[in-house]
């Protein structure tokens, strides 16, 4: 996972980026406690972004950017559950983010507050940093004209673009896992590979499916927080949550009947070894049950009295193999 690296020397390390952002495409960083004077400014806006931040850092900006007690407690507990909630002229909004670590997903959120004239994002967890969406601002200045409302949309943007290498990443596995469901041997690891990828798609689906909620909620949103002309962008991170939980689904559907389809290939292969084992017993059990009847004590045996009693029995137990033998491979038990 990525460490938070500070923008400026004036904030504390908890503080990745705190910057004012002109109407013409311009930016500079400022201290926690200048932000109020930005604010006072004609233009512009202010984005504060937060990685793990402490008590003191959440009051500043608590103080600076006028927010609401109930918003700033679920930014410091952390672990909310996706939503947008409106705190008077205030958006707050609590995305999951995902990120593959090791082989394995870690699960992270991200908390927006929007204003008129700011914008700040607190991160918590497994999180990319936001510099790249901060990079894409800086080159499209008339974007940046728009407002805080259009970094916002960005951020999201960014958390929905992560889920995709993480959903064909899954993909990609199951694709390799199919050559060992229909191998010929049974392998315990690929079933526990199997349950593993089912158990990580769930948790991912429990991410993805309430964002569906939160950006409708966030588009459809009347108020004037939100620039008419970023309302299409977010139409556009919308489609790409559906596609993304329809994509979920699918590979959880595929890998439920990949398990199926190895527990019925394993009960196939038992019975079939079966079949091979209680042919060989028949093909056995017919000597055994004719060579028995000599090995009794009485006085008068065939044997005995006829030379070819001998010949004659072997002969015997030979044709009774060989009968039982071809009826069990016509039956394909052998």
């Amino acid at each position: 996972m990525q460490q938070p690296i500070p923008a400026s020397p004036l904030n504390p390390p908890c503080v990745i980026n705190c910057a004012w952002y002109d109407d013409r495409g311009g930016r500079r960083h400022i201290a926690l406690d200048d932000i109020d004077e930005y604010l006072a400014r004609e233009d512009g806006f202010v984005w504060v972004g937060l990685y793990e931040p402490d008590d003191a850092v959440l009051a500043i900006v608590q103080r600076e950017f006028g927010l609401h007690e109930l918003a700033i407690e679920d930014t410091r507990k952390a672990h909310q559950r996706p939503k947008a909630e409106y705190y008077g002229n205030s958006l707050f909004v609590v995305v999951h983010t995902a990120q593959m670590v090791e082989e394995r997903i870690r699960y992270g959120e991200t908390h927006a507050f929007l204003g008129p004239r700011f914008l700040m994002t607190v991160r918590h967890g497994a999180s990319l940093p936001y510099t790249s969406v901060r990079a894409r601002l800086e080159r499209e200045p008339e974007m940046q004209a728009l407002g805080p409302s259009f970094p916002l949309y960005a951020v999201l943007d960014a958390v929905v673009d992560n889920y995709l290498p993480i959903t064909d990443r899954f993909g990609e596995t199951l694709d390799l896992l199919e050559k060992d469901i229909f191998s010929e041997s049974y392998r315990r690891q690929t079933v526990m590979r199997l349950y593993e990828l089912k158990r990580e798609l769930n948790k991912m689906r429990l991410a993805v499916s309430p964002l569906q909620d939160v950006l409708a909620q966030i588009q459809r949103n009347p108020g004037l927080l939100m620039h008419d002309e970023v309302r299409p962008y977010l139409r556009d991170v919308l489609d790409h949550a559906v596609r993304i939980d329809d994509s979920i689904d699918t590979l959880r559907e595929m890998l439920g009947t990949a398990l199926s389809v190895n527990l019925s290939l394993v009960t196939l292969a038992q019975g079939e070894t079966m079949k091979r084992l209680g042919a060989w017993a028949a093909l056995l059990a017919a000597p055994t049950l004719i060579t028995s009847w000599y090995g009794m004590n009485f006085q008068h045996m065939p044997e005995l009295g006829r030379p070819w009693a001998y010949p004659a029995m072997i002969l015997g137990v030979g044709v009774a193999c060989f009968v039982l033998y071809r009826l069990f491979k016509r039956a394909r038990w052998l």
